[in-house]
Parts: structure tokens; sequence; C-alpha cells
């Protein structure tokens, strides 16, 4: 499992003068107004290479040189191993990877109305996310931000733990209350790589925790996504241009910050951006401004040689419908024309609240339809089958009984699994039935033969141990009661966990 490669010339929607005022806007604001880091560590290692900083504001002012030093310091693509090797990615260059959407919550798949997960139905989810082909890596807290009876400082990483568990796929995680210390414990205990998180806090913001993160995942020598998550309007210019610029300099702060850490640090930054509802206040997800957004990053991090996390595919529709498919299929279309090389896609039912697996069986048909765009168009003395054409002739001439198509087919069309394609007769005579419906039946055919590869019995074990660490080192901090404590313990001890 490689994702996507992209053999088209990625879509440029900016002129070269226009990135090359972006670039300038970009390190204009980075030097002139600067960028908030509270975490003195940072601060300190930030003016021994050059910047200008103000203790007292935890302001940091970067110059020119050291920005553009520390871009060419960042791997322009780099590996991301995974539990099983066959699923293993290199992130960058001309490919595009597409991982899960989580949500905060499950939906009911009769109603849409949403509802914490089971354990189970986290489990499942992952199961089926695993066995999804355009599915190659996991985002953090997916599918879903925990799940019943876990308390919210272990949301987290019982959410990855269920993730080992039940995927052999390249792992993402994020950061909450040192949760990362836990994260990176459990990685080394089973042997893998995971790509931690550092997360902006709009505008021009780090928080202590974010800077942490970065700091502890740098030092593990493992991989970085620096992700900002900007809404134009609110936290952000109301302008595509300015937000451009703005997200350039937040994340471009955080990258210069993990190449002083480490030089050569692995990162991934993220175009995570979203416009304002005007008439609600709420980020307005879906809208195609947010494509041109990311199309112009694009093109601006291809030129830096640094790889490119699009904003998450999250709709506004509230069920998968013809809303969701509009704004998801412009999301991942933009996302793989314009040279992203990843992008959280698979699952999102409504923003970042509800995730439900018949919507990732539905995405994993999209995807798969980008994923053949981007292959492009064959030429070649085969392809062109000029001499089967002069074979055939004209009517009563056909190609259906020929080698050549039985050969080609296949490899020139996609195959959608959750699709109608049905003839009308054949359509009325088999029940009516929708994508929904196809999805569920494809749903319940994964839970029913897929068998993700288990842990062995000690990385079982240590990663119960990992976990239980978590718990204690939560409890002494007070960020879990005794009465929560109580039925936390008694849901971990049922027989299905951990789900099988």
């Amino acid at each position: 499992m490689k994702g996507f490669t992209r053999k088209l010339k990625p879509l440029e929607v900016l002129a070269e003068e226009e990135i090359e005022a972006i670039h300038r806007g970009t390190l204009e604001v980075l030097w002139v107004t600067g960028v908030r880091m509270e975490h003195k560590r940072a601060l300190q290692l930030l003016e021994k290479n050059g910047c200008k900083v103000d203790y007292d504001e935890m302001r940091v002012r970067f110059p020119q040189g050291l920005v553009e030093e520390c871009l060419r310091k960042a791997p322009s693509n780099f590996h991301a191993p995974a539990r099983d090797p066959k699923n293993s990615l290199m992130i960058g260059g001309n490919t595009l990877c597409l991982a899960v959407a989580p949500g905060q919550q499950t939906v009911d798949p009769d109603t849409w109305e949403p509802r914490p997960a089971t354990r189970k139905e986290n489990y499942d989810g992952v199961s089926i996310l695993d066995a999804l082909p355009t599915v190659h890596f996991f985002s953090p807290y997916t599918p879903y931000f925990g799940f019943e009876h876990v308390p919210p400082c272990m949301a987290m990483l019982e959410s990855l733990a269920a993730r080992i568990r039940n995927s052999t796929k390249f792992q993402c995680v994020g950061f909450s209350n040192d949760s990362e210390i836990f994260a990176i414990k459990m990685a080394q205990a089973v042997g893998i790589e995971i790509l931690g998180t550092c997360a902006i806090a709009p505008p021009l913001s780090y928080y202590k925790d974010a800077v942490e993160s970065a700091f502890r995942f740098a030092e593990a020598g493992l991989p970085l996504r620096i992700i900002g998550g900007q809404v134009m309007g609110g936290t952000a210019p109301a302008t595509i241009a300015g937000a451009v610029v703005i997200n350039n300099a937040e994340v471009i702060a955080g990258l210069v910050l993990a190449q002083l850490i480490k030089p050569g640090t692995r990162v991934l930054v993220k175009d995570f951006s979203a416009s304002v509802n005007m008439r609600s206040g709420a980020p307005a997800f879906g809208g195609i401004e947010i494509c041109m957004h990311n199309a112009a990053s694009n093109q601006i991090f291809q030129r830096y040689g640094v790889p490119l996390d699009d904003t998450t595919a999250y709709p506004n529709a509230k069920m998968p419908d013809y809303q969701s498919s509009y704004e998801k299929a412009f999301r991942v279309l933009v996302a793989g024309l314009s040279g992203a090389n990843t992008l959280l896609y698979h699952g999102s039912v409504h923003g970042e609240l509800t995730h439900h697996p018949i919507q990732a069986i539905l995405d994993d048909d999209s995807a798969g339809m980008v994923g053949r765009f981007m292959e492009g168009i064959a030429v070649d003395d085969e392809t062109l089958a000029v001499d089967l054409i002069h074979e055939v002739g004209p009517i009563p001439g056909h190609f259906l009984d020929k080698a050549h198509t039985r050969k080609w087919w296949k490899l020139e069309q996609f195959l959608p699994k959750a699709a109608d394609r049905l003839t009308y007769p054949e359509w009325m005579s088999t029940g009516k039935k929708t994508c929904l419906e196809y999805a569920r039946e494809r749903m319940d055919e994964i839970l029913a033969s897929h068998r993700p590869t288990p842990l062995t019995s000690n990385q079982e074990k240590e990663v119960e141990r990992v976990l239980e660490e978590a718990r204690k080192y939560y409890k002494e901090k007070d960020l879990i009661t005794e009465e929560e404590m109580t039925v936390y313990r008694k849901a971990m001890q049922s027989p299905n966990y951990p789900y099988e």
C-alpha cells in the first residue's frame, strides 16, 4: 500500500509572481509580527539560533535566513513504517495518502443522530477501516474521540491502543495532558513508529503543551505533523490570499522549531482551514473556498519541498446525502490534482463531530475514483489500439469479444463496491437498493470476514502495561476521580476487552 501516485502535472492556481508575493508576505509576518510561543525552552533555543525573542510577551520574530535554511533542512519526503511492512508509506513527492477523518461521536445509521460510541463500535470501526484499500493510514482520535466509560484524559490513549490492536496501518496521534509520553512508549513497546502532532492556536500562537509535544516527538526521532486550524474571517483574514499567508507563517514557525530541536526531523505541515459561516459564526466546512486555499498551499509547499497535509474533508451535511457527496468529493479531487501529500477523508459525517463506517465505505469508492484519475491515461502502441481498430473496422464490427478488451477493461475502469450500476429493470427487480444499503451490506461482510493481524501476546501485555501506567499517572494528577476509575476499570474487565 503506497497511496496514490500522481502522474499528472499538479493543478496550479497561482502565477509565479503570486507565489512570490505570498512568500514575501509570510516572511514579513514572521519577522515583523512574530509568533507567540508559551514555552521557555523553545524561546531560548530560538533566541540562540538568531531569532528576536521578547520573553515578557513570549513573542518570537524569525529572520528570513533562518526560515529558509530550516525549510531546506526539512525532508521533502519521508518513510512512514507501518506495523505490517506492506502498509508502510512514503509521504511526500507525487503521492497522495488518505487517512481517516475522525468524529467525536458515532451516529445512529437509521436516524443519523449523534451519540457516544461503544467500545465494540470503536473496535469494529477500526477493523472496517483496516479493511478498506483506500485508507492508507490512521489520523489521531480515530475513528472516535474515545468511547463509553473512558475518562477524557485516557480517550486518546485508548483510541491509539484500539488502532494498534486492530490495524497494521501507519498511525498518527495527538496530544493532551502529556498523553504523547505514553503514546510514544506504546509505539516503542510494539516496535512501530507513529506520527506526532504539534497544533497551533490561531492566530499565530503556540500553547505550552503543543510545543512540549514537538520536543518529545522530535527528540524521540519520530515524524511530526504541524497543524493549524484557522477559520477565514475569524482567526485568519477573510481573503484566501491573506489566510494562506498567516497559515504559512504559523506552520513554518513550528517547522523551524522542529529543525532546531533536531535537524532533519520529518515534518508534515497541515493546511487545516475553514471559513466562517457569517450567519452562525460556526466553521463552514465543505466550502469551495477551502479547496482554493488548499490548492494554493499545495502549490507553495511544493515549491518549498515540504510535504503538506490538506484540510480534513469534513462536510457540513449531517448524513450521507447529495450535499455530503459533493462537499467531500470536491475536497478529495482538488487535493489529488493540486499536489496534496495527505488528506483526512474517510468516515466523517459532519464536521469533526460525527463519523460512521457506512460513510467511510462510501468514501472508499470516491477515493478510488480520484486515485484512478490521478494515474492518468496510458498512451503507447498497445493502448492506442490502432491495429485493433483496423481489424474491427466499421459496423458490424465490435470490441467486446477481443483479448485486448478482456485485458484492459479492468485496468482502465474503476469498479466501485457500494454504487448502483444496475440497469433500471435490474434495479427494480432486486429491491431498488440505494448506495447506503450496499454500503451497509459491505460493512456487514467486512465484519464477518476481515480479521486484522493481532498483536503478539507480549506486545498486548506491553500495550496494557503502558495504559495502566497512564491510568495511574492521571489518577495521581486528579484527572480521573475515584468514581470514574471504578466505572472505567469495571468496563475494562469485561470479557470482550480488548474486543476481538
